[in-house]
């Protein structure tokens, strides 16, 4: 039985590690808001420019105190925070791949069961590559800063003292609440963000590590907004195709993007199921 002070230890890292993280993210717009003559305040979440420079603000923040506490202090090696060199492109692959997947499957039962749909838009087809290509240059560093940030050195010592089921629990409840601020969002919407958590950290214990997880929720966000749909609240302008969620948005998710509907709940319960197998598949080899 674990003792009361790796316990302590290890959740008085956790805090301290997002507290700091959360901290020295957001000092540079708070500073911002607070001294600028005239902020805009709704660029800092609607512009792809701003989206961008929050994701490398957040993954060089994370990414320095993962190796100021996890390496330097805790002496815990790459491999122990998930950082493997082996596999690592077939892991980021399979994560991309696996994660489009569901989130198109959760598109489909909207439309198919929730009156979605998608409409024709103004541009082309090259229109339509490159800002699928622009986006997902923005989504990159935010989704592997997201993984650093709660699927890296905070489940790691979580699960050194609780285990992984109870570290997962815990860290995607926190993954949840940290959403609850993006525009239209619902208690729905977090339990899904929540249980998307959940799929993105059995992601990281698959062979791959943080790179599988990263290639998943990546492959998720971008996914969502290469077919106009919001992405956890986010909308992002993509020609040629326009997304209209329609009424069903329990269902769909509405405005908050299928995240905040019952369709990404049940696609994602299947994802969790099925990599959970996996999971337990490769531990037992």
């Amino acid at each position: 039985m674990t003792g009361w002070r790796p316990i302590v230890r290890a959740v008085g890292w956790v805090v301290v590690y997002l507290a700091a993280g959360l901290l020295l993210t957001a000092l540079p717009f708070v500073l911002y808001i607070r001294y600028s003559p005239a902020p805009d305040t709704a660029a800092l979440t609607g512009n792809s420019t701003a989206l961008l420079l929050q994701g490398v603000a957040q993954l060089a923040v994370f990414g320095f105190l993962t190796w100021l506490i996890g390496r330097r202090v805790l002496k815990l090696s790459p491999a122990q925070l998930g950082w493997v060199s082996q596999g690592r492109e077939k892991g980021f692959g399979r994560g991309l791949l696996g994660a489009m997947v569901l989130a198109g499957a959760a598109l489909i039962l909207g439309v198919a069961l929730g009156g979605a749909r998608w409409l024709p838009d103004t541009g082309g087809v090259l229109d339509y590559l490159r800002n699928v290509g622009l986006t997902t240059s923005v989504l990159a560093p935010a989704a592997l800063a997201e993984e650093v940030a709660f699927r890296g050195l905070p489940l790691v010592l979580l699960a050194s003292v609780f285990g992984r089921g109870s570290a997962i629990v815990v860290m995607s409840l926190i993954f949840g609440l940290a959403h609850g601020l993006n525009p239209d969002v619902t208690p729905l919407a977090i339990g899904n963000v929540a249980l998307a958590g959940v799929f993105l950290s059995l992601a990281f214990y698959a062979p791959g590590g943080i790179w599988t997880a990263w290639g998943a929720h990546l492959g998720w966000n971008a996914t969502l907004a290469a077919l106009d749909a919001p992405v956890s609240g986010l909308p992002f302008r993509i020609p040629l195709i326009n997304f209209d969620p329609g009424t069903v948005t329990w269902l769909t998710g509405g405005s908050f993007g299928p995240e905040g509907g019952v369709a990404a709940t049940v696609v994602l319960c299947a994802g969790c199921l099925a990599l959970a197998r996996y999971v337990r598949k490769d531990d037992s080899a």
